[in-house]
């Protein structure tokens, strides 16, 4: 079937898309498939139906059944991926034959994996609707411009009078699934001359997407919304959307009297929503568009607090953190007692755990405003991503910045151990790097004190520039300090130079003292980005508990000794609630401030 669909590009009349294919499809197919795109093979008429509903319905143009068809969302090979493509493709320019309903290739963002090049899995999706002879194209519900503006390029080049549309699913405040702005989004696809369409769709519902828009310049850009019909409800284990059509409807008229000219439906519309948007906007005249003044959201006037560590670096000084578990259970006064010592003896910050190994401990941040509150400690609490979602850590985080908290460390957290995991559920909906990004945007909208953002880096990782890549991946999204894993061998030593060469942000070098043989063999075969030389762990064969410690702290000043030219300060953890190590190795330190600066600044 190889015919060209052509686009009459919307200047100001409203451009009516249809509805959703994968939430409908659910509701009104006899056995529904769980990847809807897979009714392209085993359930054809439910597909073409769906699509005649919504032209009867009033829609001018259909999206084909492909949103979610690619080899890593329909776990198949290349021949079945091109059949449900073509398949999709001639479904839906059957439905529209003689109607003069235009048909849009439809495609979704492709699982996202750690750096993975996704260039030649996009390319060869845009040609097997190339092939077919697709003129129009969506590319819809993404979270990140990455190879939009490239993609749109490739299929200008192969048919100049293509349409291409790029939407992007950002929730009520802006953010996508991955930390990007949607204003910034935005921003870096206005001049890209191959792009004809930007806008929004998913995520949000109609009347939080009309209103974020109002923020926002397109440019000369067409603009584009298709929100969800509202929010989801989780009804005896099955998602409904319970939304009103008319209010929906009602919410796209005042979406058309804002400039936005293509209109549709995502998640939960049905034919009824978009038969009543097309009777609402049956009256709409183009000379009702409202003038677009973009505003932009105030950030909070309160004077920004001081950071204490970012000011004692840029004067030069090495800082130390120490780190210490939260209690597992509500006995703190070990806890508070060693954060009370080692103000005593200096330390400029305590480092807070966020349930290591991933057992339940106190919570990382409700500790980090105690200590703050009670005893004047510049406290730098870990925030994983494995139990909390995005709203629950953003929330927690407007809590920290109100406590005057500024000092953060964020990490994906560690897996939750097989045995457990019928109990406990991880929740990784995004990692480390995307927690980064959606601090560094609140940064700048939400916060008055903006958070130092910390992260870790693996010196021990096996392949250290593949760790050096996810380090600048980690700078892009706004990372402004780096804590190490401990130095424990001479290869950590030499890739921590190597990270001072590379990495144009601060470092603390990770130290942790090892207690006994037994304690340098777990870490070996137990502890996920720890290494300890194997010189080290045989010169702890057979000593006693005291003569371990000397050692200990012996070890932990040599490496400390090490990396001093390379390192912006330390990071110590504790291990076994040994503060006595901790301390002797502090005051080891301050004697290379000595060494090396004549005195420094450090008390004796």
């Amino acid at each position: 079937m190889q015919r060209m669909v052509m686009m009459i590009k919307p200047v100001k009349s409203p451009f009516i898309f249809d509805g959703a294919m994968g939430t409908y499809y659910a509701s009104v197919a006899p056995n529904p498939l769980s990847n809807c795109e897979l009714a392209n093979l085993f359930d054809r008429n439910t597909v073409i139906k769906i699509h005649r509903e919504y032209i009867e319905a009033g829609c001018q143009a259909i999206k084909t059944n492909t949103f979610g068809a690619n080899r890593a969302s329909l776990g198949c090979n290349a021949e079945t991926l091109a059949t449900v493509i073509q398949q999709g493709y001639d479904l839906a320019m059957e439905a529209a034959e003689g109607t003069g309903i235009q048909v849009f290739a439809d495609i979704g963002p492709l699982p996202a994996e750690d750096d993975a090049d996704r260039w030649e899995e996009y390319r060869e999706i845009v040609d097997l609707f190339l092939e077919r002879g697709a003129a129009n194209f969506l590319f819809e519900t993404f979270s990140s411009e990455e190879y939009l503006a490239p993609l749109s390029r490739y299929i200008k080049e192969r048919n100049p009078e293509a349409y291409v549309m790029v939407s992007f699913a950002v929730s009520p405040e802006g953010l996508t699934r991955l930390g990007k702005s949607g204003r910034q989004l935005l921003d870096s696809l206005l001049h890209v001359p191959t792009i004809d369409s930007v806008g929004f769709n998913c995520y949000s519902g109609p009347s939080h997407l009309r209103e974020y828009m109002k923020g926002l310049s397109f440019g000369n850009k067409t603009i584009s919304i298709m929100p969800n019909s509202g929010y989801p409800a989780l009804i005896n284990n099955r998602t409904f959307f319970q939304s009103n059509k008319e209010y929906f409807a009602d919410q796209m008229l005042e979406a058309a009297r804002q400039g936005v000219t293509i209109l549709g439906g995502c998640c939960g519309t049905t034919p009824d929503y978009i038969r009543e948007m097309v009777v609402r906007l049956a009256s709409f005249s183009p000379d009702k568009i409202a003038a677009r003044t973009p505003l932009e959201k105030p950030r909070p006037q309160r004077e920004p607090l001081p950071n204490q560590l970012l000011e004692k670096m840029a004067q030069g000084e090495k800082i130390i953190a120490v780190e210490l578990d939260p209690p597992i259970d509500t006995d703190i006064d070990f806890f508070m007692a060693s954060a009370r010592h080692l103000k005593e003896q200096g330390v400029d910050a305590i480092t807070i755990a966020d349930s290591p190994l991933a057992r339940a401990r106190v919570d990382s941040s409700l500790m980090a405003c105690k200590l703050k509150r009670e005893l004047g400690i510049t406290p730098l609490p870990h925030l994983t991503c494995r139990d909390r979602n995005i709203n629950a850590t953003k929330a927690l985080l407007l809590g920290l910045n109100i406590e005057g908290i500024n000092n953060v460390l964020v990490v994906t957290g560690d897996p939750v151990p097989t045995a457990q995991r019928d109990e406990v559920k991880g929740v990784f909906s995004f990692n480390s790097a995307v927690l980064a990004r959606y601090i560094s945007n609140f940064n700048q909208t939400a916060f008055a004190s903006p958070f130092n953002i910390c992260a870790a880096l693996n010196v021990n990782a096996r392949n250290f520039a593949h760790e050096l890549q996810r380090a600048h991946k980690k700078v892009e999204n706004g990372v402004t300090m780096f804590l190490t894993q401990p130095v424990l061998s001479s290869t950590a030593v030499e890739n921590l130079q190597i990270a001072r060469r590379e990495l144009t942000v601060r470092l603390l070098g990770g130290i942790i003292p090892i207690v006994s043989h037994k304690n340098a063999c777990f870490m070996n075969n137990e502890i996920a980005g720890i290494r300890v030389a194997e010189d080290i762990v045989e010169q702890y064969q057979g000593l006693s508990k005291e003569a371990a410690s000397v050692l200990a702290v012996e070890i932990s000043a040599r490496f400390a000794e090490e990396i001093y030219p390379y390192v912006d300060g330390y990071y110590l953890i504790t291990p076994f609630k040994r503060i006595d190590l901790i301390t002797a190795i502090m005051a080891r330190i301050r004697a290379l401030d000595l060494q090396y600066h004549g005195g420094g600044s450090r008390p004796l």
